[in-house]
This record gives C-alpha cells, sequence and structure tokens, in this order.
C-alpha cells in the first residue's frame, strides 16, 4: 500500500483544522488549513480538489465543538500535533538581530499588551513580535492582556477585531487576559499598599495638587493617618464620592526630579461612563494595574516603547513597596512611520466622516488594511524582529517592508495582464489567434494563460503617448498604430521581436474587449479604472501581478466588475 494510500485525506484536514483552531484561539481558514496539508502531506496534491470539497464540513466540524472537546479530539487523533498546539516550542534558529535575555534559560514569560480602543496597528506590531520571538526561543507562556481599565478608551468591538488580528498575525498566545476581570485583585492591593502607609487617598482639587507637585511640595492630604485612608477607601467602594473629587496617589519622592513621579495617582472615582464587562465606580489606572498584573502573571521580561521608561519608574515603586522581583525591562526606540495616522481616536473620526471607508481602508496601518492589501504578517515580523529592541529612533522603511513581502509572494503570485484607461484599437492585417503566457514565467506546470486576438485589442492611453512608430503587444505581435484615425487603428508589422527591438517600440499590455472585465485599482494615488483578464476573477482573496504595473490583491468581484487593491511594485 502506497503512502498516499495510508494517508486519510479527512483526517489529515481535520488535525490541521484542530491544531490551528486550538494554537490560534479562532476558526481557521480554509486556505490555510488545506495548505498546511498539502506542505506536511505532499502525496495528497492529487487529491486536492476532492478535499477542497470535505473542507467545509471540516471547519464546520471544528466550529461546532468547544475549546476543550477540540484539545480533547486533537489529543485522540494526533498526540504529537496536540503537544505543538497547546505548549510553545524552543526556537532552534535564533534571530541574530535579537540578543539573548539574562535569565531566560528555563524559559519566559512575556506579554503583549494593547487597549482594546480599536484593532491592532503596525505600532503595536512591534512589540507583539518581538515578544513572540523571544518566547519561540525561549519556550514559556506569551499572554494576550487586554488593558481595559478605562471605560473611555474601551469599544466593545475592538475585543474581537484584535483576537482576529492577532490570529492573522500568526502570534503564538497561550493565554488571554482581561483586566477588567481583576479588578478584585487591583482593590487588594489598592488596599494593602493604604494599610502599609504608601498610599493615601487625596481630596486635593486636580490643579491644585498639580501646583504643589511642580513646587516639589507635600498635599494637605499625605499626612492623613492610615486608618482614615482605609475608611475613606471604603467609602469610595462603596460609592460615596463622586467623580472627580478623590483619587488615591502613591507616596514617592517629592523631591524626584522627573515631576511625573511625584505621587503619582493609583486610584479614580469614575460614573460618567460606565463599562461594558464590569459594574465600578473605582477604577485602577494603568501604572497600578500593570505593576500587578505583571508580579501576578509572573511576567520575566517586558519589552516595550521608551516612552515608557517614566512608568517603569512609578511601576518599580509598588513592586519595592510590595516587595515584589522585579521583571527585566527593555524599552526600545520610537519608530517613525511617515505617512500613517495611527491614532485611533483619529481613524475613527476619519471613518465616522467618511473619509475612510473602515478600519481596513488601505489608507490606514491597521493590521486589517495591510492584510486588505496583500501585506502578509510574515514580511512584518521579519521587519520587526531586524528593527529589534535597540533603544535608538529610527524612521520605518516601507521599501524594507515592501522587498520582504515581495520576496514571499512573488513566487505564489500568477501573472495577468492589466490595461489602465483603455483605447480601443482595430488592428487590420492579422487573423484570429491566441496568445499563449505563462502564469509564472520560468514555472510551465503553473500552466498558461489562452488570451484570444479577434482584431480588436484595448491599449493603455498612456502607451500611445509620444506617439511611437510601432508598438509589441506582450506575447503577441508587432503592431504599427495610425495616429489621427478614429477609432484607433493599427496595422500588424510582423511576429519577430527582433523588429520591436530595432525600433525601440514598447512592449505593452494589452487585452481583448471580449476577453476582459472591467476592474478597479485601488490605489495610494487614487482609484485607477481599467480592464483584466477574465481569469483574475477566480483570485479573490489572493495576491496576483499585474505585468509592467505591480502585484495587487483581489478585494472582491461585484457587479461592476473586479475590485483589486495595490500592494507594491
Amino acid at each position: 500500500m502506497t503512502e498516499a494510500q495510508q494517508t486519510d485525506p479527512r483526517q489529515a484536514l481535520l488535525i490541521s483544522a484542530l491544531s490551528n483552531a486550538i494554537k490560534h484561539q479562532n476558526i481557521p481558514k480554509a486556505g490555510a488549513v488545506l495548505g498546511m496539508v498539502l506542505s506536511a502531506h505532499p502525496e495528497l496534491k492529487p487529491h486536492a480538489a476532492m478535499m477542497k470539497e470535505m473542507l467545509a464540513d471540516v471547519i464546520h466540524e471544528v466550529q461546532s465543538l468547544s475549546d476543550e472537546e477540540r484539545k480533547n479530539r486533537l489529543h485522540e487523533l494526533a498526540p504529537d500535533q496536540f503537544v505543538q498546539a497547546t505548549e510553545r516550542k524552543i526556537k532552534e534558529k535564533r534571530d541574530i538581530s535579537l540578543p539573548d535575555l539574562p535569565g531566560a534559560t528555563h524559559g519566559v514569560v512575556m506579554r503583549f499588551a494593547p487597549n482594546p480602543s480599536g484593532p491592532l496597528h503596525l505600532g503595536h506590531a512591534r512589540a507583539a513580535f518581538l515578544n513572540d520571538a523571544y518566547v519561540q526561543r525561549y519556550g514559556g507562556r506569551y499572554i494576550l492582556r487586554m488593558e481595559d481599565t478605562d471605560p473611555k478608551r474601551v469599544d466593545p468591538e475592538a475585543y474581537e477585531m484584535i483576537a482576529e488580528d492577532i490570529s492573522w498575525m500568526g502570534i503564538g498566545i497561550t493565554e488571554v487576559v482581561y483586566q477588567s476581570d481583576r479588578f478584585p485583585l487591583y482593590y487588594e492591593a489598592g488596599k494593602d499598599l493604604i494599610e502599609h502607609g504608601h498610599a493615601y487617598v487625596c481630596e486635593c482639587e486636580s490643579e491644585a495638587f498639580r501646583v504643589l507637585k511642580m513646587e516639589k511640595q507635600a498635599c494637605p492630604c499625605r499626612d492623613r493617618e492610615a486608618l482614615e485612608n482605609l475608611s475613606m477607601w471604603e467609602r469610595m467602594l462603596d460609592g460615596e464620592y463622586f467623580e472627580g473629587s478623590v483619587s488615591v496617589r502613591l507616596k514617592t519622592d517629592m523631591q524626584h526630579p522627573d515631576p511625573a513621579i511625584r505621587d503619582f495617582p493609583l486610584f479614580r472615582v469614575l460614573t460618567s461612563k460606565p463599562h461594558d464587562r464590569i459594574d465600578a465606580c473605582v477604577y485602577p489606572l494603568m501604572n497600578l494595574s500593570v505593576a500587578v498584573d505583571d508580579h501576578a502573571l509572573s511576567m520575566t521580561h517586558i519589552i516595550r516603547g521608551k516612552d515608557h521608561i517614566a512608568n517603569t519608574r512609578r511601576q518599580e515603586y509598588i513592586f519595592d513597596y510590595m516587595g515584589w522581583d522585579k521583571p527585566y525591562y527593555y524599552h526600545y526606540g520610537r519608530m517613525g512611520i511617515e505617512g500613517l495616522v495611527l491614532s485611533t481616536s483619529a481613524m475613527r473620526e476619519g471613518i465616522r466622516s467618511g473619509m475612510y471607508s473602515g478600519w481596513d481602508d488601505p489608507q490606514l496601518g491597521t493590521m486589517r488594511a495591510l492584510c486588505r492589501r496583500g501585506i502578509l504578517p510574515e514580511a512584518i515580523g521579519k521587519v520587526m524582529i531586524e528593527i529589534g529592541i535597540g533603544e535608538t529612533d529610527i524612521s520605518f522603511s516601507w521599501d524594507n517592508l515592501y522587498a520582504q513581502n515581495k520576496s514571499i509572494i512573488d513566487p505564489l503570485s500568477d501573472r495577468f495582464f492589466f490595461v489602465a484607461d483603455p483605447v480601443e484599437m482595430r488592428v487590420t492585417g492579422a487573423a484570429p489567434q491566441r496568445a499563449e503566457a505563462q502564469k509564472f514565467p520560468g514555472d510551465p506546470k503553473r500552466g498558461v494563460r489562452v488570451v484570444p486576438f479577434d482584431g480588436t485589442v484595448l491599449v493603455q492611453r498612456s502607451d500611445l503617448e509620444g506617439k511611437p512608430s510601432m508598438l509589441r503587444l506582450k506575447d503577441l505581435f508587432n503592431v504599427t498604430p495610425e495616429y489621427g484615425s478614429s477609432p484607433c487603428t493599427g496595422n500588424y508589422a510582423g511576429d519577430a521581436l527582433a523588429d520591436a527591438r530595432a525600433a525601440k517600440a514598447p512592449i505593452v499590455q494589452w487585452l481583448p474587449p471580449s476577453y476582459s472585465m472591467p476592474c478597479q485599482m485601488q490605489h495610494p494615488d487614487g482609484t485607477i479604472f481599467g480592464y483584466c483578464e477574465m481569469e483574475v476573477a477566480s483570485y479573490v482573496g489572493k495576491t496576483v501581478q499585474f505585468e509592467r504595473t505591480g502585484f495587487v490583491h483581489v478585494d472582491k468581484v461585484d457587479d461592476e466588475g473586479v475590485v483589486v487593491y495595490y500592494t507594491h511594485k
């Protein structure tokens, strides 16, 4: 019996789908599952068509199972795959661009901690991929921590969007934590700090406290007895104070050279904006909740931007007061990204005003916008790893990202003709015939595109500018245009490519009207209208290359034709 006969196609698809769903905590895409199976079992490639028909049923089966049922089913079918899906292994090949971490011999615990105010964007990608790379290197836990303690910054839809973005990025999260579920833990820490005289309830008006702070003077509340502070703390939790009337502050050094460190706040009363996930009136501020969670979740190493250096200093006060061991901290330099709005509020306002079509508008730098353009997460990850954790400020290189992306999509992208701003040309003297062009040059196994010539072609208007004496219709023959005629006409001028070269004739894209369909290319410079080969309509969700134009991601097909998004050259 052959190996192909021994491998059950449906079971292979089910194992792959279960593994993917468990690892990424999401329902896998059919294409990803099939690709994984055919890569692991090349002997099944002749059965690919049959397996595509099975996929819908397999995906539905996985979707109907709970997380626990998926794990049990995978453990039953493929114990080795179960281990790979549920544990992070040490990566054998290290990224030499990333320095080793101290104290990581026995694994690491790291976290990616976005605020759920919107989807993830390029600004988030650096921390997400850098932490992921280290967890892959050393093994351990990688926690996605939703920092949602500020109801004014929470978009309820963002929870799901972030989960989708994480899945697309391929980040190997091992567990998810919501800070809104952990308020009792924060309250306990707050009480402990007050009880031991490290924190106090402050009734000062914010501007009055700011003036004192800038003058390095303590406020009158600082010397209040711990028991009175505890009583006021309980009244805060009972809802007896109105918003803005009190806060809880940590005692630090009022002579500290950085005013932001001096007696910074830990808790506030907030009643004007209810939280979607918790009923509370006392909310922990970021430095308190982050410090408590970094300890409670046993974080070993923290990688974040150097704009958090002051926060690290604040949080170290809390660690010292509580007697906790501190994690290792790394602060990377700022990453300037030219031409992008990364403010979630600005993006949301742009969507509301109609400036952007949605969070996946290709003008934006969100993960879903990059996905829509055909930028792959592997390329983004490679760029972020190359940038690394250095403290020097850098400028993000789009050219580098495009080069990384091209190296991945180029061998996967079939080639097609695209004619922008078309002009119809009647060619005389040539018999009807067919042009055959390889879908991927140099690889006949990928097949050919058969483009029929029936006497009339569409050519790009700009190709006629300058009135060249000859055009070479790519993969077809030579034409001598007749200028001034209406409609545009041209004469067959032979098949020899050498003649076209001698005449320095431009090689142009062309399409027969009968074998083309309208195509809108969403380009950074605006929408480009044209025509493309009809077969492009079957590539929705994939990237193709429009010859002599660039790579595009096929977005959809509607009544008006094909819509593609320009990726890059």
